[in-house]
């Protein structure tokens, strides 16, 4: 649809996206909620991640732009409305990275991110793109947040995934260590010592 359209008909593609978006409620991931409750869903991961961004922005470097982090955390995984989420440490069915996996989702965001006006779709599709890439500044910070919720969720819930997926201290390291670092290095110093001690 292009950006200029009629008054009503942006609006009705503004709303079908939504409405689309509301199935991110739906997908549910490995990660538990902190209390050990239950597993959360990836609408409420996007949401949390917006607030670690909130809150933590004091850990971003410089000339980082905590709004456009917040904006990419939001839309960063309304692809899992069509692939699922696919656990970091998950050995079965779809391999977190893998190619497979990277173009089911960029089938994804075409079809969800197309939903939309054309200057909305282009401007999110792009946000999205940047997050994928994590070369920017923002996007970095950004994926590290994404790194670093699940660790929290995991460390309060008495291990949750790491134990379901047999997780090592040197997998956590490399799989998630180095992107939380990249981007807040000093939230993975305070972290890394706080998961240590499960790994004991």
């Amino acid at each position: 649809m292009d950006g200029s359209g009629t008054p009503a008909s942006r609006l009705e593609a503004q709303f079908a996206f939504l409405n689309e978006a509301d199935r991110l409620k739906s997908v549910l991931r490995a990660t538990t909620l902190v209390d050990g409750s239950r597993v959360e869903n990836s609408g409420e991961h996007s949401w949390h991640l917006a607030l670690y961004a909130l809150v933590l922005a004091d850990h971003a470097a410089a000339g980082v732009d905590i709004n456009r982090v917040i904006r990419m955390l939001l839309i960063h995984d309304l692809v899992e409305i069509d692939v699922g989420d696919v656990p970091i440490h998950s050995a079965n069915g779809l391999a977190h990275g893998s190619a497979t996996t990277m173009a089911a989702e960029q089938r994804a965001a075409d079809r969800i991110f197309g939903l939309l006006p054309s200057d909305l779709r282009d401007d999110l599709r792009a946000m999205w793109q940047e997050f994928e890439a994590a070369e920017t500044p923002d996007a970095i910070f950004a994926k590290s947040l994404d790194r670093v919720q699940p660790v929290m969720a995991n460390l309060m819930s008495g291990g949750g995934t790491w134990t379901t997926y047999n997780v090592t201290a040197d997998q956590l390291e490399t799989r998630v260590g180095t992107k939380i670092a990249r981007g807040a290095p000093a939230l993975w110093d305070w972290v890394k010592v706080k998961a240590a001690a499960f790994f004991l």
